[in-house]
């Protein structure tokens, strides 16, 4: 199975390798194709050279003029007359209808950052709560995990202690078997099977 795997392996990777220089050279290989028949065209002891794609069938390098008809740009002041000095029609007096925006909107900056502080400080707190949370959380897990572990461990030694208690009398029955089946066989006894 090995071999097969290697075989697959390689066979994969071969498959890579000519997806990837079949990608390059078709992404490529149009614009190299190119670039070789303009030396070609400006190389003049090369006439036998077919002539590059999408050219006319004249001797001259030159492209002709485009003719193009675009329609005439259009400014942005036409399209959005507000935007263009990014001003908004009756943007002084903006959010002084609502008195927390206007409230909001005259705080200084010292008041901004004490405000910004003051979370900054109460997600702290909220952090280091759920810390200490979790840190208890932990902590009560690992006091119950310890208490199963120790009651698996005197479950387990019970067990032990029955089995060697058992291993004992299983000796004991053995001996006292072999000396009655000795004494039968002294008087006469013989094993049926």
């Amino acid at each position: 199975m090995s071999s097969g795997g290697r075989q697959a392996g390689a066979f994969a990777r071969l498959c890579l390798v000519i997806l990837a220089v079949s990608s390059a050279l078709l992404v490529s290989g149009p614009a190299f194709y190119l670039r070789i028949m303009k030396g070609f065209q400006r190389n003049p002891s090369s006439s036998s050279s077919p002539p590059p794609p999408f050219s006319s069938s004249s001797s001259s390098s030159a492209c002709p003029n485009c003719i193009c008809d675009c329609p005439a740009t259009i400014s942005l002041q036409k399209i959005a007359p507000g935007l263009v000095n990014l001003t908004i029609p009756g943007g002084a007096d903006c959010g002084k209808e609502d008195s927390e925006v206007g409230a909001e909107m005259e705080k200084g900056r010292a008041d901004l950052m004490k405000e910004e502080a003051a979370l900054r400080m109460a997600v702290v707190e909220d952090e280091r709560r759920h810390m200490n949370y979790t840190i208890g959380e932990a902590r009560r897990q690992g006091l119950q995990y310890q208490k199963e572990a120790q009651k698996c461990n005197s479950a387990t030694e019970a067990c032990e202690e029955a089995r060697e208690h058992a291993e004992a009398m299983l000796k004991r029955e053995k001996k006292v078997t072999a000396a009655w089946e000795r004494r039968a066989r002294q008087l006469g006894w013989t094993d049926p099977a």
